[in-house]
């Protein structure tokens, strides 16, 4: 994900209602989050679709790693010539 330009990518919910269209297009075209405030507070982010599905494979793969390491960990795990031998009787 792109950084968040602090000047730029934090906007008050009523500027962000009177500008609408050009912040939905200034998100897609920077990638870069749009923080929308409410009462001078954080209250939602505006994400591009491809920024979001980028975030949610990132989590998806850091949650794989965390189950396969909680795996070894236990001895669940399976040595690297085992893996290899399963791979070259498969072809």
């Amino acid at each position: 994900m792109h950084r968040i330009h602090l000047e730029q990518d934090i906007q008050p919910l009523s500027t962000f209602r009177s500008k609408i269209s050009y912040f939905f297009n200034k998100v897609k075209k920077t990638k870069r989050p749009l923080i929308i405030t409410q009462n001078g507070k954080s209250s939602a982010i505006l994400l591009d679709v491809a920024e979001y599905q980028s975030l949610i494979d990132k989590i998806e793969i850091l949650e794989d790693i965390k189950i396969a390491e909680e795996q070894i960990s236990s001895g669940k795990g399976i040595s690297h010539s085992k893996v290899k031998k399963m791979f070259i009787k498969r072809t």
